[in-house]
């Protein structure tokens, strides 16, 4: 009862209730699984806020496993802003204040290098095979928060449980606590973490080198590493270390870039034409840009036999200050991550209005994912998909794909980018939006753009084929995994994405592609093959359905 693993609530039956010695420790009466799963929804419909609402969740996960992920399971839609972004970086803000003694996560500092895998086996399960691990440095549009991160891990394995069907004991979220550049957590007396500036360098290198070596000695080379919330440099630089090792990612970067060429990819038979055929703009100063339109160069190069220098030349940049061209800058003056989109035009484009004039691109993304300052409380504003922007694209493209994916402040609304084009844009945001209605009368139904289409498989996928590696072809078969399940019917409405109601069916069909790759790649150590991948990755799914005791 008091281990949210085995525990049932009333649902222990009377025969339960005498072998386990739980008589007279709960009131008489016996509920059952669904009814209790009845109650719980009504106690969560109850809460005025998404924040209440999460904070209840989280008990019931402390409380009890099994419950929980079946209420998240059967209510993806409705519970997953609650879970996971937005809520989520929310309860991260206050975590200081929640903090609870119940090990939800583990703790690695500075001051533990040289007892880092001794630190490891206190986790009590012994056969971990995926761990999401953060250092806080970067939570979306919030900036560092340090040790208070720990959340979006937790609720990430959530998630791998509930749409991947992964079970919760062989996960583990972990915090790499390095100090935070937070100012106003510095100061506050709830702060849980180290109280030290952020450190970074070697010494940094050296913790995460400790650790991924541990966790390679414990767990084997077929543990899913995820990267979650770091900066990238870090992230990029701990991945190319370490993808050799054993599989790794980061969802900020291979994960959202999947995501978003997948509502591409489903929007081919409106569209018309191959990806190949698309002009794409991503609209944003983070690297994350960056990485999804490489995804887009690779995903293009593959289709067609070409180079993926030919491929990002119909792929362009567009940054605080405008079209990224050769015209305005080489690498003495542009970051790094932007020089292979550097395209000449002949031109300068001070603003994303001329840049869409310029190259009448039918695919804009907007993404913008600035680092902020420290202790800064997000980044800047993005380039606002304007009326403007928006009628240009229509006038010489049918079907414009629109995908403001901003976190902090949208570039536009479905209902502006619909009133923009007559209602022929496809529109995918970064949270999910209510149906819109047209002037005409006919709803359309902007899709969520969300990497949980995209990572729950891609993790089932890595495990039931126990590969030791992860690469780029793997998420572009999940992209094409995901928008093969998106029919005509789903574009008649509007929609890029299947409904997240049939969440586990897109997990277990991204699960296929990626192991499929696996085994064509020659990384797969899952053998003999299954003759029958899909019904693999369905079979082995976890089920929250309570066990019977005997």
């Amino acid at each position: 009862m008091r281990h949210p693993k085995y525990n049932k609530g009333l649902a222990f039956s009377d025969a339960e209730r005498d072998r386990l010695y739980l008589r007279g420790l709960l009131p008489p009466a016996v509920l059952s699984q669904e009814v209790q799963l009845e109650r719980t929804l009504l106690n969560i419909r109850s809460k005025d806020s998404d924040l209440e609402k999460s904070t209840y969740m989280q008990g019931l996960q402390e409380r009890n496993e099994r419950l929980f992920h079946r209420v998240l399971v059967e209510n993806m839609e409705e519970l997953l802003p609650v879970v996971y972004t937005p809520t989520v970086r929310l309860a991260c803000q206050k975590y200081g204040l929640m903090f609870k003694s119940l090990p939800r996560g583990l703790f690695i500092t500075l001051e533990d290098r040289g007892r880092v895998f001794r630190i490891l086996k206190n986790w009590p399960e012994r056969n971990v095979k995926l761990l999401v691990v953060s250092d806080g440095e970067r939570v979306g549009d919030l900036g560092d928060l340090g040790v208070q991160a720990v959340g979006v891990p937790i609720s990430k394995i959530s998630l791998y449980t509930a749409c991947g069907g992964i079970s919760p004991s062989i996960t583990m979220p972990v915090m790499v606590d390095v100090g935070t550049d937070n100012e106003e957590l510095l100061r506050s007396p709830f702060y849980v973490g180290v109280r030290h500036r952020r450190v970074r360098g070697d010494p940094y290198y050296e913790l995460m080198d400790e650790f991924l070596t541990a966790v390679k000695r414990r767990f084997g080379n077929t543990v899913l590493v995820q990267f979650e919330d770091m900066a990238y440099d870090n992230a990029s630089k701990l991945l190319n270390m370490y993808r050799t090792e054993f599989p790794c990612f980061n969802d900020d970067m291979s994960g959202t870039a999947a995501a978003v060429l997948a509502g591409v990819l489903a929007a081919l038979p409106r569209t018309g034409g191959r990806l190949a055929d698309h002009r794409i703009v991503f609209v944003g100063e983070g690297a994350v840009v960056a990485c999804i339109a490489e995804l887009f160069a690779t995903a293009v190069a593959t289709a067609t036999n070409q180079t993926v220098l030919d491929a990002r030349k119909r792929l362009w940049l567009v940054d605080s200050q405008g079209l990224v061209t050769r015209e305005r800058g080489d690498s003495s003056t542009l970051e790094s991550f932007k020089l292979p989109f550097c395209h000449s035009v002949g031109s300068e484009c001070r603003d994303l209005a001329s840049a869409v004039a310029l190259l009448k691109p039918t695919v804009l993304v907007g993404l913008s994912t600035p680092a902020p300052a420290p202790g800064a409380a997000g980044p800047a504003p993005p380039w606002a998909f304007s009326k403007e922007v928006l009628q240009t694209m229509a006038a010489s493209c049918k079907h414009p794909l629109i995908f403001p994916l901003s976190a902090a402040a949208p570039e536009c609304s479905a209902e502006e980018a619909y009133a923009a084009t007559d209602g022929r844009a496809l529109v995918a945001t970064e949270q999910r939006v209510p149906p819109v209605t047209l002037p005409s009368g006919r709803t359309l139904h902007p899709s969520q753009c969300t990497s949980t289409y995209i990572f729950p498989g891609v993790g089932l996928g890595s495990l039931i084929a126990r590969c030791t590696k992860l690469r780029d072809e793997q998420f572009i078969a999940a992209a094409d995994a995901v928008s093969r399940l998106v029919g005509e019917e789903d574009l008649a409405r509007g929609s890029l994405y299947p409904p997240l109601s049939r969440i586990r069916d897109v997990a277990a069909a991204v699960a296929k592609a990626v192991a499929q790759k696996a085994y064509e790649g020659g990384f797969a150590t899952a053998l003999p093959k299954p003759h029958n991948l899909y019904e693999a990755a369905r079979q082995s799914m976890y089920h929250p359905q309570y066990r019977r005791y005997r």
